[in-house]
């Protein structure tokens, strides 16, 4: 079945929040939906879903992959041309701890810029509905629901306080 997708404009967090209780009660669910604001709310305060995020985890993996490839690039760069000074072992761990090193936290910062384009979603292709007057203070409840259940969002919108409700170009 066909999605559409509807932003319903208010002018008061209350409001929003309300509409967001409105479409649960209509039998959405908080993933049906979004809130779109310009000023930073509280996490929950207009109700809407939980949102983990993993960033934590590409530094580390970052941290990991590079390191592992400092260590590949210096081990082999001594082991195919041997350069045997003094007596001393090819392998020289002071040398290859300062390559490491840098291997590890370019690795890290990279999986980090990597980590929040992901997290943020960056970039998104998809045209969403927007208003411009959202940065003037108004809050967006973004909906995408099935084609059956439009008039009654609109519905709801609309006893909740909505200004105006929007529909995606087809």
């Amino acid at each position: 079945m066909a999605k559409k997708e509807l932003m319903g404009l208010f002018t008061d967090a209350g409001y929003a929040a309300e509409a967001g209780d409105a479409l649960e009660r209509a039998g959405l669910t908080k993933n049906d939906y979004d809130f779109l604001t310009d000023t930073p709310y509280p996490e929950g305060a207009l109700g809407e879903r939980h949102i983990s995020h993993k960033i934590y985890v590409f530094p580390f993996i970052g941290a990991m992959l590079g390191l592992t490839v400092a260590i590949l690039i210096t081990a082999g760069t001594q082991v195919s041309y041997p350069l045997i000074t003094g007596g001393k072992p090819v392998l020289s761990v002071p040398a290859m701890a300062i390559i490491s090193y840098e291997g590890t936290m370019l690795g890290a910062i990279l999986f980090t810029v990597l980590g929040i384009l992901f997290e943020s979603r960056l970039p998104y292709f998809r045209k969403r509905l927007y208003d411009d007057r959202i940065t003037e203070g108004y809050i967006g409840l973004v909906v995408e629901v099935d084609d059956s259940k439009v008039s009654d969002v609109e519905r709801a919108l609309t006893q909740a306080g909505a200004v105006e409700i929007k529909r995606a170009a087809a």
